[in-house]
């Protein structure tokens, strides 16, 4: 079985509800039907009504059991103006300037969000990161204890022989450009987090630089040894599962007759399953490539520390990938309901699953 049909599974049990921002982009569109006929939850569309609808009958969408709302119309709309109001870098903003920001919607799905109207929130088939994070990163809080928002992919190699019968989680790879040990730490052990939740899996978390075990001793090697400690010691005080080692070249975190040679004795070399890369640079040049070469499907940005499950969709994102996306994010919210009960439900818990 494929890893995201065992993700399917799990959500049908506990379906979620998933507002897509983009509401008349045609993947998107697609993507959020079939979210919908496979029983997955409720998907909530963004945009005019006529607009959504004229683009779902050029794309031969079907619209059955699809919220759409239109946030110029919305009934939230004055609530989400004021919410906008008392934050403390719009104090003073004019209401006229609050209704454009939240009618954006970006904006306004973030909102959504953060007012537990929906339980997860998919965006940026479209639009470039910042278009799509920047909302996220001012409405949504972080994680208790947590100082850096990062991304994850999760990726299924056709090899089954590497990771968790291929499952691997890469991060990061969409957010922070040269993260410090603390931040490349706290991307360790969000990553292992996540994937221990997808796939039951113990996370063996590999630290990854063009250096093994100071084959190569330099600021930028030292710095992921550094966060390799740093990231042990997280796990160990958050009693959270997982092995961290580092640092490793990626031949040995992958290989284990190389890993016998360079790293004898790791419990993550020629296992690793959870890949951090010490910049932005290098996580998203490899989750592309073995995405496009290796035939990997990819399913990402999921974003990681954000008290509300969100992810940063690639531009080139397929209509199977959105979907799994939508999945992973729904099911991050099932565990975050379990961790954070007090967060309560918004408005639309209930709401019947028709074309509004």
């Amino acid at each position: 079985m494929k890893f995201i049909e065992s993700v399917f599974q799990k959500l049908r049990k506990h379906p979620k509800r998933i507002v897509f921002p983009e509401g008349t982009v045609p993947r998107v569109l697609a993507a959020a039907s079939e979210f919908v006929q496979l029983q997955l939850g409720t998907a909530v569309l963004l945009g005019k009504k006529d607009e959504v609808e004229a683009a779902a009958k050029e794309a031969k969408v079907s619209l059955n059991k699809i919220l759409i709302i239109d946030p110029e119309k919305a009934e939230d709309l004055p609530l989400f103006v004021k919410r906008l109001e008392g934050l403390s870098r719009y104090k003073g903003i004019a209401d006229a300037d609050a209704g454009k920001i939240v009618t954006n919607p970006n904006y306004f799905g973030a909102m959504m969000l953060q007012n537990g109207q929906v339980d997860g929130l998919v965006g940026g088939a479209t639009s470039n990161s910042g278009s799509i994070l920047r909302p996220l990163f001012q409405l949504i809080k972080p994680l208790a204890g947590i100082k850096s928002i990062s991304s994850c992919v999760v990726l299924q190699v056709p090899n089954h022989e590497y990771g968790e019968k291929g499952v691997f989680t890469f991060s990061d790879c969409g957010v922070i450009p040269n993260p410090n040990v603390d931040q490349l730490a706290v991307i360790a052990t969000e990553s292992a987090r996540l994937f221990r939740q997808l796939t039951g899996g113990i996370p063996r978390v590999a630290m990854l630089s063009y250096s093994t075990k100071g084959s190569a001793q330099t600021q930028d090697t030292e710095k992921i040894v550094a966060a390799t400690a740093l990231a042990k010691q997280m796990l160990f005080d958050k009693k959270q599962p997982g092995e961290v080692d580092g640092e490793l070249q990626v031949d040995t975190a992958l290989v284990r007759e190389i890993a016998e040679i360079k790293a004898p004795g790791s419990l993550v070399a020629g296992q690793a399953n959870v890949l951090v890369f010490p910049d932005l640079n290098s996580g998203n040049i490899a989750v592309k490539l073995v995405h496009r070469l290796a035939g990997g499907e990819a399913y990402g940005q999921i974003l990681l520390g954000l008290e509300k499950p969100a992810a940063d969709l690639s531009r080139g994102a397929s209509v199977h990938e959105i979907v799994g996306v939508a999945a992973i994010v729904s099911l991050q919210a099932i565990e975050y309901r379990r961790l954070y009960p007090d967060q309560g439900a918004g408005r639309y818990e209930s709401a019947p699953v028709e074309t509004l």
